[in-house]
């Protein structure tokens, strides 16, 4: 008997294209035979839509479904409310897998409505979303490990006004450059590079547009390398990939446009890159320690740094909710370790079961 899946996709966050890409590469490569799939499209004003076809996300014209669609939160209930014409039909569902990244899909809250509802669901539950989102809360979580991070300065202003005590901060700490980052944003959206105090203002203006509370870090001067997890209480990592910006630094565009506006070249994804074996087992021992500490379940990407001159680890940032388009690290480094995307998927869907 086949297993009734909802997938959502889209959100309100600045993610929501990348959503879309992910939730399509994902449909694309789930076993047909093994599960009866629903969508369910939620644009970026917030309105939740049944999606009737693959096709439609691809096109974008599932923006212009009239069908509504929500999750009961009732138990009883389980699974989906198809609104449309005035009637409103139970659509019942076994699991969930939210193709949700950022704000509003990665950060615990979807996740607490699937708790409330009683559905297994694919991903971190609602503490290891919200810490990982949140880069200051996971600079916190890491801290007690013993694993290098970069130096870092926040400002949770809620505007500007503590701008300057902010640069104070920096300019004793860290020195230039740094980079500023919104504490809750994902794929790079609202980073950016300063190297003196204007360049400084503007860039922490510019996070907060984004969240209000702001990570300000040193400069590594490093390769950028990535690990993936798999599993549950007995989880285990992939081998590592290297990022090759074709921008400055690895921002939105260099992650997901092709013609990079900095430089005109595609960024390159390496795996199994050139590095010690010593290193490669260090960033491995240290995607699982992380990953445990904030008590992730199912699946996440760990970033780090190696420092170049040194080959220091040095930990960047935990994911929960990788990337699933067809130039993703997460599906690319365990497809390296054998696992095709369809059987990484199958995964998955079990282990939302074993929660």
């Amino acid at each position: 008997m086949k297993k009734r899946l909802a997938v959502i996709f889209g959100g309100q966050s600045s993610e929501h294209e990348v959503s879309c890409v992910s939730a399509a590469n994902i449909i694309k490569s789930l076993d047909k035979d093994k599960y009866e799939i629903h969508m369910i499209g939620i644009t970026k004003e917030g309105h939740w839509l049944y999606v009737e076809t693959p096709e439609a996300i691809a096109d974008g014209i599932w923006r212009d479904g009239t069908a509504g669609a929500v999750i009961s939160p009732d138990r009883e209930t389980g699974g989906i409310l198809r609104i449309e014409g005035g009637r409103c039909e139970t659509i019942p569902i076994d699991v969930v897998f939210p193709v949700l990244h950022g704000l509003y899909g990665e950060d615990g809250t979807v996740q607490g409505l699937f708790e409330l509802a009683g559905l297994p669901y694919v991903g971190c539950g609602v503490l290891a979303s919200a810490v990982s989102m949140d880069k200051i809360s996971t600079k916190i979580f890491v801290e007690r490990l013993g694993i290098r991070q970069a130096s870092y300065v926040t400002d949770t202003a809620k505007n500007m006004e503590d701008f300057d005590r902010t640069a104070e901060q920096v300019e004793k700490k860290l020195g230039y450059p740094v980079f500023v980052k919104p504490s809750n944003a994902g794929s790079s959206q609202g980073v950016s590079k300063a190297g003196d105090r204007e360049e400084l203002e503007r860039a922490v203006a510019l996070a907060k547009k984004h969240d209000s509370r702001v990570l300000i870090e040193e400069a590594i001067d490093g390769r950028e390398i990535e690990c993936a997890v798999l599993g549950g209480r007995e989880c285990k990592a992939s081998p590592v990939g290297e990022i090759l910006s074709a921008g400055e630094f690895y921002d939105y565009d260099a992650k997901y446009n092709f013609d990079n506006k900095y430089s005109g070249a595609e960024s390159e994804t390496v795996v199994d890159p050139d590095l010690p074996e010593t290193v490669k087992e260090t960033i491995r021992d240290n995607a699982v320690d992380i990953f445990r500490a904030v008590s992730g379940f199912g699946l996440s990407r760990v970033d780090f740094f190696v420092e170049r001159g040194t080959d220091e680890i040095i930990f960047n940032e935990i994911n929960t909710l990788p990337g699933f388009t067809g130039i993703s690290m997460y599906p690319m480094l365990w497809e390296a370790a054998g696992i095709s995307q369809t059987e990484l998927l199958d995964r998955l869907i079990e282990l939302a079961y074993t929660r």
